[in-house]
């Protein structure tokens, strides 16, 4: 048999993980957050333009994490249009209109390069 006790906490490492967050470059972010809603605004079908020119992004950071989020403001009848190109909707007479995947293949070029540089950055 074999037992295992652990004794202490994880208050060091936790610490060690909190300072690596504060020291996140959040110039990165912004220039990631620059590129992504440059290729979302090129990426997203147009009909009036309004919901290519809609696109913009948020920093967000809380105590254990910083994220990139990108978001459309274009919102008609409480219904965000960048979501509904994205996954289709039904129409008024019982019809669908399929959805066109085009924020994914828009933005995976961004965090591809956005990941490697974070591996730089950790890495040296």
């Amino acid at each position: 048999m074999i037992r295992c006790k652990l004794e202490g906490n994880f208050k060091k490492l936790n610490n060690y993980f909190e300072k690596l967050l504060e020291g996140v470059n959040v110039g990165v972010l912004n220039k990631y957050g620059r590129e992504g809603v440059a290729a979302l605004k090129a990426a997203t079908p147009v009909d009036t333009g309004v919901t290519a020119a809609s696109w913009y992004y948020e920093i967000v950071r809380d105590n254990r994490s910083i994220s990139l989020v990108f978001k459309n403001s274009n919102v008609v009848n409480h219904v965000n249009i960048a979501i509904i190109l994205q996954y289709g909707h039904g129409t008024r007479n019982g019809g669908y209109v399929q959805g066109v995947d085009y924020i994914n293949p828009a933005l995976k070029p961004v965090f591809d390069r956005l990941a490697k540089d974070a591996w730089k950055e950790v890495t040296g």
